[in-house]
């Protein structure tokens, strides 16, 4: 083995020297190309930078500030069997037959519009009981007059 290398020594050093000045060339064209184009360089890093640096600004405005709350709310549940219309309150707050229908059928989550085609009535007629109920039971809104009207036991709990 080591003849055979001893015979082919001075082939061996020109392929040792051709990889060294192969690599040297390399090695030259690559600083050439560096000083060549050393504006384009500095200019390409500087667009990363500011591309980088873009991405992380949008990223810290546009995170969410929420925080999640829990709240724990005590609910009763009583089956319908159980429940007991609350005529002397029905009495009190003068809530006709017709407007208790309109506010059973808004605590099922109906619409206006939906409870009218119902009741076979008019929309404005189920606005107009809609805002007598409102008076009545003296809230403003459709989910304050359901749960007033839960509390004072004119609709059963588990309805809505």
């Amino acid at each position: 083995m080591l003849q055979k290398l001893k015979n082919h020594k001075e082939l061996i050093g020109y392929a040792a020297m051709m990889a060294i000045l192969m690599l040297l060339l390399r090695w030259f064209e690559f600083r050439f190309l560096i000083l060549e184009h050393q504006i384009e360089l500095y200019i390409g890093l500087i667009a990363l930078f500011f591309l980088l640096f873009g991405i992380w600004a949008a990223n810290k405005i546009t995170k969410p500030k929420e925080k999640t709350i829990i709240v724990e709310k005590e609910i009763r549940i009583i089956s319908n069997s159980d429940f007991i219309l609350n005529e002397t309150e029905l009495l009190e707050r003068k809530i006709s037959k017709r407007e208790l229908e309109v506010l059973t059928l808004m605590a099922e989550g109906l619409s206006n519009q939906e409870i009218a085609e119902r009741l076979f009535v008019s929309l404005n007629t189920i606005k107009t009981h809609s805002a007598r109920l409102f008076e009545k039971l003296e809230v403003k809104r459709r989910t304050q007059a359901i749960e007033t009207a839960k509390k004072l036991q004119l609709l059963p709990p588990t309805l809505g």
